[in-house]
């Protein structure tokens, strides 16, 4: 059994920053493929940063400049660093990563932590 707990998520005013993390935990061999999306009200689940094992990056084009995906491998933690907040970033924010167990590698989600952004 794996979870991803994530946590950081709160009320910020604009230009404000938050720093969400994402601590997986259970039975992990190893983890691939990390990433965090987020999901507004009335709105699809996009994806906003991308990040493999080896430390590459991939961002949402509205969220470059702004957010900065990294990882922990040792904490088996991911985390996302949110600088200069705007109103339309309110969302549920929602981590994934690729987890192997032995030789079979299974998706995760954690449970989503809100982010609202006031102006």
């Amino acid at each position: 059994q794996v979870q991803l707990v994530e946590s950081g998520g709160g009320l910020v005013q604009a230009g404000g920053s938050l720093r969400l993390s994402c601590a997986a935990s259970g039975s992990i061999f190893s983890i691939s493929a990390m990433g965090w999306y987020r999901q507004a009200q009335g709105k699809q689940r996009e994806l906003v940063a991308g990040i493999t094992p080896g430390g590459s990056t991939n961002y949402a084009d509205s969220v470059k400049s702004r957010f900065t995906i990294f990882r922990d491998n040792a904490k088996n933690t991911e985390y996302l660093q949110i600088n200069r907040l705007k109103p339309e970033d309110t969302a549920v924010y929602y981590c994934t990563a690729d987890i192997y167990h032995m030789t079979r590698v299974q998706n995760y989600w954690g449970q989503g932590t809100q982010v609202t952004v006031s102006t």
